[in-house]
């Protein structure tokens, strides 16, 4: 995670005396001890001015767990072991979840499960949301959460896989250097290595936004996949432009569906890499009327560049990349040349 505001380090370079640690030491007997246990292990952290905002520790277990009811039988499992944030308004959650759910695809993982007091509401509707149910309980009185391999049918609940068991259409999107690697942070080219990933609502959030002056996306219906294109930066666009990323569409809006600013700036802040005065001013001017609502699902593995996607995708070089409606067929092959790690798809 090179230049990234979250990091993987070793625990036992943390301070255990950190104040940040102290709701953990409330809630479990023992934590100075089990950080001291595990202090040659690896946690996800984010640090910003000195200051720890975020905790996660994820440990791949096969034991057997009567502490649980229903116990847990023995099989392999990647256990949410310690997670903490302290929310500050960045969305950092998404971000945290994202982590766990690509490591548990990644790594071969089909069931991840945390436990968590009924006092951790936020977290647990963050679960919920992207598709955890109860199990049972633990022993101490947390309660049990998991997600297996289980199709829902709900872009949400199944992410960060993508479905291809439904009618949606494919699509490709195109967005400015600028802006692509800010929303996108996993998706960053070899050649970006000096972007550093910030602590950012934008950044972090798995639901992107972004809005555009392309009437044609319109025809994005939600469930609708879309693969996501860098376009040229200084270089010549054969080389430098590229498909990097599949997101899933969550909906499509018209700025007139907004009924206030107020409204509009709900809706967008969060997600978007506008400012709120610079939303307030696509507002006032509809500069970018049509405001996409998506689900980034994975980057790919293997950058595809805009000469390939010619000569071997098959798209027309005379066409608008600014948006394309795509085949199934061309998706599928962006697909494979990508190297998308199939635990990603549910077909």
């Amino acid at each position: 995670m090179e230049n990234d505001v979250i990091q993987k380090v070793k625990i036992g370079n943390l301070d255990f005396e950190n104040p940040f640690f102290d709701s953990l030491r409330d809630d479990y007997p023992g934590f100075n001890s089990w950080l001291s246990r595990k202090s040659g292990e690896d946690a996800y952290v984010l640090v910003d001015n000195n200051q720890l905002l975020g905790f996660l520790y994820l440990k791949d277990e096969e034991e057997a767990d009567d502490s649980i009811t229903p116990s847990f039988d023995m099989r392999r499992r990647l256990k949410i072991g310690t997670f903490k944030i302290d929310s500050h308004g960045t969305v950092l959650g998404q971000r945290f979840l994202s982590i766990i759910l690509r490591k548990m695809l990644n790594d071969g993982h089909d069931f991840t499960y945390v436990t968590l007091f009924p006092k951790q509401t936020g977290l647990i509707n963050l679960f919920e949301k992207f598709g955890f149910r109860q199990w049972g309980t633990k022993n101490n009185g947390e309660s049990v959460y998991y997600k297996n391999l289980t199709v829902f049918n709900n872009i949400y609940k199944d992410f960060p896989r993508i479905n291809l068991n439904t009618d949606s259409r494919k699509h490709l999107l195109g967005i400015w250097p600028d802006f692509h690697t800010k929303l996108f942070p996993y998706s960053r080219l070899n050649t970006e290595r000096e972007h550093i990933v910030e602590d950012l609502s934008f950044t972090n959030t798995s639901e992107k936004i972004y809005l555009c002056n392309m009437r044609a996306v319109l025809n994005m219906l939600p469930g609708d996949l879309v693969t996501i294109y860098r376009t040229k930066d200084n270089n010549w666009a054969e080389y430098s432009s590229v498909v990097t990323s599949i997101c899933t569409v969550v909906e499509v809006m018209d700025i007139s569906d907004f009924e206030s600013l107020n409204d509009f700036l709900k809706y967008c802040e969060k997600g978007s890499i506008f400012t709120q005065r610079e939303l307030s001013s696509f507002w006032e001017n509809k500069r970018y009327p049509y405001i996409i609502k998506m689900l980034y699902n994975a980057p790919l593995q293997k950058r595809i560049i805009r000469k390939e996607l010619i000569d071997q995708v098959g798209l027309n070089r005379d066409d608008y990349f600014g948006y394309l409606a795509l085949t199934d067929n061309q998706f599928y092959k962006i697909l494979r040349m990508g190297g998308i790690n199939e635990s990603f798809i549910i077909n």
